[in-house]
């Protein structure tokens, strides 16, 4: 038996983190209908496939704690707790985006979330998100900082940098590897002789494991534990968390480098499917799980309607908020 196939030890934390994979999912879906409308302008990074790393570590989290994601953050966003409509606006260039229109979707941040922001710059959020510990640490407020990073992100220098950096002060950081078995459109069985990448902590005498990020209780129950001691004082963790991405590196991608029948296997192990058919196997109803997906959708649609009626970004406070 592996993890997987355990019993869920909380049902209703795992309804509630299946609900927040499916507004994740329709965000996503809806984001794709928009890019593909031309309404939505620009770069755009998409997470379906990946959501339960997402409404997992957040359920982990505690208010406070702060995440740095990569540049396919549009599901970290929304498990810190960012209203969809706000994401939506971002991305739309309006003025009730959660930077007004200013970020779009490869730099928007919510720091009034705990949500500290994209980064397009491969691996650059892992630097930054030691230098919030190290503010938790020397201010003693027990809150923890999450970074994320895709598996091609591991042979970045800025990653090894930031880890020996918050080793050696004993930083509260959680580094999260998602590994989608992609770098860009390379695997990264291509790119490194030993693809346990969680195995380089030990360089840095630093905790490193691997889970199925496609588990909600394993993601969330890892990272509370990591969370913990890394709020006592043990320092930082690696976690590589393993998932795959059910659509392309970015919007647009034709996936030719994908083996034939890789993408259908996966779907077969896709974190909702798999939740709630672990759901109904405990004797969940149909219908409780229909309502939960339906009301999902609904916010999702309400929250585009919404942020698609919000005013344009107003272009003559375009050179506000820049700093250099």
């Amino acid at each position: 038996m592996t993890v997987s196939d355990l019993p869920i030890k909380n049902t209703e934390a795992a309804i509630i983190g299946l609900s927040m994979m499916q507004r994740i999912r329709f965000l996503e879906e809806k984001i794709t209908e928009l890019r593909k409308q031309q309404i939505i302008q620009g770069s755009v990074h998409l997470c379906i496939g990946q959501e339960s790393i997402y409404a997992g570590a957040l359920q982990a989290l505690r208010q406070g704690d702060q995440v740095f994601s990569t540049y396919r953050g549009h599901g970290w966003a929304m498990a810190c707790g960012v209203p969809p409509e706000a994401i939506l606006a971002e991305l739309l260039g309006r003025q009730t985006g959660v930077n007004q229109g200013r970020g779009g979707s490869a730099y928007f941040s919510a720091a009034d979330w705990g949500f500290y922001g994209e980064n397009s710059i491969v691996g650059a959020g892992a630097p930054i998100a030691c230098g919030a510990a190290l503010t938790n640490k020397l201010t003693r407020n027990g809150a923890v900082a999450l970074t994320a990073f895709g598996d091609g992100a591991m042979n970045q220098g800025a990653i090894h940098e930031a880890m020996n950096f918050a080793a050696y002060l004993d930083l509260p950081v959680i580094f999260v590897c998602e590994n989608n078995v992609y770098s860009e459109l390379t695997p990264i069985a291509e790119m490194t002789r030993d693809t346990n990448l969680f195995k380089r902590a030990q360089a840095y005498g630093i905790p490193g494991m691997r889970i199925d990020g496609n588990d909600l209780e394993a993601v969330r129950d890892c990272v509370a534990e990591q969370a913990k001691a890394a709020r006592e004082g043990k320092g930082p963790v690696l976690i590589e968390m393993m998932t795959q991405r059910l659509v392309g590196h970015y919007y647009g991608d034709m996936q030719s480098y994908r083996p034939r029948g890789e993408l259908a296997e996966a779907k077969k192990n896709e974190p909702i499917l798999r939740l709630r058919e672990k759901l109904l196997g405990m004797d969940v109803s149909a219908t409780q799980l229909d309502d939960c997906e339906a009301d999902a959708r609904n916010t999702i649609e309400a929250a585009a309607q919404k942020a698609l009626d919000a005013p344009l970004a107003d272009t003559k406070t375009i050179l506000e908020h820049l700093y250099a």
